[in-house]
Formats: C-alpha cells, structure tokens, sequence
C-alpha cells in the first residue's frame, strides 16, 4: 500500500463545506447543492506532526474526512465516469479556527488555511478496490471514539463531487477533494491526540492519522483582523451549546404557553390582536382537513414562484426547496407554505405529510391544494389548505426557498412567527405578544363562557354583554370564589 508522501504536493486542496446528513441535522440546514472552499498547500502536515492553536484563540477543531486523490486529469466529467479519475482515498483532518470564521466571511482562508491545519495519511486506498458508498471514517481523541460514520450518510456521493468541480475547473493529478465531515467534529485544546481513519470495514485501511495539538506563543498582530468569538461560533465549534456550557436560549415559547394556546379559541386571539392594531393577521381561504384539527406551533416557512419551465427544470427536482423543509422541521413547528392562493395544484401530498409526521411537525397551512387529501388526512396530520387538488407540484408551482418572509392567505408569515389554527381558521401572532395575548384572550373567554351560562339561565343582554359596572362586580366575586 502506498503512503502519502509518495505523491508530490497537490496543486489544489478542495473541502466541501457540508456533505453528511448527520452534520446537517447537527446544523440545521441541509444544502441543495455542494458548496466549497479552497485550502493552501502549505496546509498539509504528515500524520504523526503537530498542529498549533494560535495564540489568543480558543477554538480550534478537528473535522476527520476523507480525502480523494486525482489520479487523471478530470474536466466536465459525468457523474457515471467520475470516480475513473480517482487515483486514492485517505484519511484527512480538516482542521479550522472558529475565532477568525467572522474575518474571513465565509472564505475560509484564515479559518482552516494555517499551517498543518490539513493532515492527511497515513496511507493511500487504491481507488479502485473501493466502493465509493462503502468507506467508513472515524475519529478519536485521546483514544475516544468521537465520529463514525460511512459514505452512505452523505448527502452527495463522492462521484457527484468530482464530477460537479470538473465542470468549473480541471482538477489534475495529484488534486485532494476533501469531502466533508459527518456529526461529532468539536473543540480541541492543546495536548490532545487526535486520530482519523478510514478504512473499507473488513478490508484495507488508512492506518490512523494521528495529530497532537500545541500552544502557539506568537499572537496575531494589528496588521489584519484579529481573532473574535460569540456564543454562536462556540456552540457550532463545540457542536451544540450545552458542549460549549453555554445556557440553553431563553425560548419564550414554552410548553405551558403552548398548551395555553391550544385551549384558546383564534376566534379570541384575533379580538385582543385587534385591540392592539393588528387587524391583517389571519390567513385567509384555508379549511382544516380534520374536524375539529388544532395547530399550535412557531412557523417554518417554505415559498412557491409560479412555474416557469426553465426554473421548475433547475429547482423543481431533486431534494429541492420542499423535500429540505419536512425533512427538516422540527417537533412542534407548523410548517407554512405561500402558494399564492392557487388553488388549482397541490402543495403537499401523503409521502411529504408522512414525513412530517414522523419528524413530530404540529401541522401544515398552505394557501394552495392538497393531493391524496384523504389520505394525508388519515396520517393525522393537521393541514389547513384550500382543498383538495390532484395535480402535482410542477402544474403551477416551482418551490424556491426556506425559511423566509411569505405571504399566506393575505397574511405575512416570519419564521417564528406563532401560528394557531382551529375550525374558525388560522391567526399568526407576532412572537413577542404571543404571550400576552394568549393570556388575555383565555380571560376573555373565560368571561364569556359565564356570561354565557347568565344567558342561559335567562338574563337580558342589555348590560350583560359587554357587562356594566354591576355585572362586572358579580363577575369579579364569582371569579374569587373559584
């Protein structure tokens, strides 16, 4: 087997900035196509070397890969043929400093270009004894299992990264491909050990690339920009905010305010959003597929442009705007679609309604249609819709982004944005009134509901509804005494 430092150093170092659906979930964002940065030469480090933390920084992490070595010149190859052109695989460690990620915006030339900031070895995997959807990568740290995964986890195959780089550039003999990184990358401080490995389970192996971390002692002068670091950039260095000892976010939607809004009619919400100005917060023209169906939840939003067949072709298929969003909201989001009021195409079907329910989403609300809408609704998801459509996506629709600002039904949706929803319809309410509002309306309806049983029991209107003083005073002495 050879080892690395047969090979001359490469001209090119190309990382892919995230390919495995395991570091996607961590990140909650899953791209619709790779994206990629470029490292220096200078970067590389044998195993068995050192790679220091600057001094003044905290931030350092390790990122174990695999890497691919070009073995023939590779431009505007298909996907099918891509993986001729791989000479080798091995192991790689795709250091990065997290403290200069602001600087570089997005770049990443300071972040993960310093020196030995990219070990890679020990040994080579001939290519061709290789399954590209078969390689495993693991990493340990001072002997602790910290990622492991394979290549079927990622979200683009190795061929497809070959192929798609040799439409913008030749990549030539001796090129690296870094290929991403899977779940577990974290922080390393100095005097920690870190090992990756790849291998073919039950076959050859990379042998462990092994890495120390040290203390640099020269820290950066005023000449450029210096090293800066938040709470976000520790809990994505670190991989979650409680590994970084970082308090959880104060979230202010919480589960008894979630409940509170649940027991609240939207009938009563939308009077007390009214007595503070806002009237344009109900999203018109959508029925509830379920008797009865009750949505509480924070919004993810998705938005459809009307079809054109030229952007239908680019963003209509694959894992585009709409796979990414149910296979990414969370337990207890509403998932909201602008469909622009079209009623004459679905926007949803059972498979996308499965996924949902699965991943634990509180309901979906679209202006637009629902296909196989007996059957979404016996998956038991809610979904307030226009009704019911056979058509698919592409007759009307082309689904282009996430998460942004829409227009549902005549209402403006955010992301986050509190949506309710019941047989009265459904109200969007502004995430910090979500509360107070929730509050008063379930007072009033509480006043209501007594006002109602003095109806009943045959009282007049007049002065009861709204009450004078003298029902008010009743109303307060019943209300102390429950």
């Amino acid at each position: 087997m050879e080892t690395f430092e047969a090979l001359d150093r490469p001209g090119k170092i190309i990382a892919v900035h995230l390919s495995y659906a395991s570091r996607a979930e961590q990140r909650g964002r899953r791209p619709q196509a790779p994206s990629y940065f470029f490292k220096p030469s200078s970067s590389i480090a044998p195993t068995g070397g050192s790679v220091e933390r600057p001094a003044g920084t905290e931030l350092l992490a390790f990122e174990g890969e695999i890497a691919l070595v070009i073995g023939t010149p590779a431009r505007w190859v298909p996907v099918e043929r891509a993986w001729d052109h791989v000479a080798a695989v091995t192991a790689a460690n795709d250091f990065g400093l997290y403290d200069l990620r602001g600087a570089d915006k997005g770049s990443n030339v300071r972040a993960k270009g310093g020196d030995g900031f990219t070990p890679l070895g020990p040994q080579l995997i001939d290519a061709k004894e290789a399954d590209p959807a078969g390689l495993r990568v693991r990493t340990w740290v001072n002997g602790d299992l910290r990622q492991d995964d394979t290549t079927a986890g990622l979200i683009f195959p190795l061929a497809q990264l070959v192929s798609d780089l040799s439409q913008h550039f030749t990549l030539e003999p001796g090129d690296v491909i870094l290929t991403g990184t899977p779940a577990g990358s974290t922080v390393v401080v100095p005097g920690d050990v870190v090992e990756v490995e790849v291998d073919i389970p039950g076959g050859p192996s990379t042998g462990r690339l092994v890495t120390t971390v040290t203390q640099g002692e020269i820290p950066f002068s005023d000449v450029g920009a210096k090293p800066a670091v938040d709470d976000v950039q520790r809990a994505e260095a670190w991989g979650s905010r409680e590994a970084a000892g970082l308090p959880d976010k104060e979230n202010p939607f919480t589960d008894e305010l979630r409940e509170l809004l649940r027991r609240t009619p939207v009938a009563g919400l939308s009077a007390q959003l009214r007595k503070r100005g806002l009237n344009n917060v109900i999203i018109d023209g959508v029925r509830p597929n379920q008797p009865g169906a009750k949505i509480v939840g924070p919004a993810r939003t998705l938005r459809y442009l009307p079809n054109r067949e030229d952007l239908f072709k680019s963003h209509g298929g694959g894992f585009n705007a709409q796979k990414r969003l149910f296979d990414a909201a969370g337990n207890g989001e509403v998932i909201v679609i602008e469909a622009r009021g079209e009623r004459d195409a679905g926007t949803l079907g059972d498979i996308l309604a499965l996924r949902a329910r699965a991943r634990g989403v509180a309901g979906v609300v679209t202006d637009g249609g629902v296909r196989d809408f007996d059957t979404v609704a016996e998956t038991g998801l809610p979904v307030f819709s226009a009704g019911p459509h056979p058509a698919v996506l592409g007759r009307k629709h082309v689904p282009w982004d996430t998460d942004v600002a829409i227009a549902c039904g005549g209402a403006a949706v955010l992301p986050g944005d509190i949506i309710v929803g019941d047989s009265d319809g459904v109200i969007v309410i502004p995430p910090h009134l979500a509360r107070e509002v929730a509050e008063a309306a379930f007072a009033q309806e509480e006043e209501d509901a007594w006002i109602a049983e003095q109806v009943a029991q045959g009282q007049p209107i007049e002065g009861l509804f709204p009450p004078d003083a003298a029902w008010r005073e009743r109303y307060t002495a019943w209300r102390k005494k429950q």
